[in-house]
C-alpha cells in the first residue's frame, strides 16, 4: 500500500511563495499535506557558477499517480525558471496515516 505514495521535495525562495503552492497543492487534492520547513540555505550550479541562497524547503505526500499533475501545478505556480520537483517512494510508515493519506487525496475516480 505505501509504495503507491510518494513525498516530494520542492524548495522555494520564501514564506509566501510555499504557502501559496501548499495551499494550492492541498487545496486541489493533488497532495495530502505539505510541510514547509524555513531555514535551509541551498549551494547549486546554475547557469555555469556555483550559487548560494535561502529557501524553504516543502515536503509534499501525494499519490505517486498523480506526480505529472502535481508537478506540472508547481512549474506554471513557482517563480523559478526550473523549480525543484523531486519525488521519493514512501516505503512504509504508520499503517493509520498511510490509510489517510490515502483518503485525503484525489484519487482516478474521485473528481475535483
Amino acid at each position: 500500500m505505501a509504495a503507491c505514495y510518494q513525498a516530494i521535495l520542492i524548495t522555494v525562495p520564501d514564506r509566501k511563495t510555499g504557502l501559496s503552492l501548499a495551499r494550492g497543492l492541498v487545496g486541489r487534492g493533488l497532495a495530502a499535506c505539505v510541510n514547509m520547513i524555513p531555514g535551509i540555505r541551498s549551494v547549486y550550479r546554475w547557469q555555469g557558477k556555483v550559487e548560494e541562497s535561502p529557501e524553504h524547503l516543502l515536503v509534499a505526500k501525494t499519490r505517486r499517480s498523480l506526480l505529472k499533475k502535481l508537478t506540472a501545478f508547481v512549474r506554471g505556480h513557482h517563480p523559478y525558471a526550473v523549480p525543484e520537483v523531486v519525488a521519493l517512494p514512501i516505503l512504509g510508515g504508520n499503517p493509520d496515516y498511510l490509510a489517510w493519506l490515502g483518503e485525503s487525496i484525489s484519487s482516478p475516480d474521485r473528481k475535483r
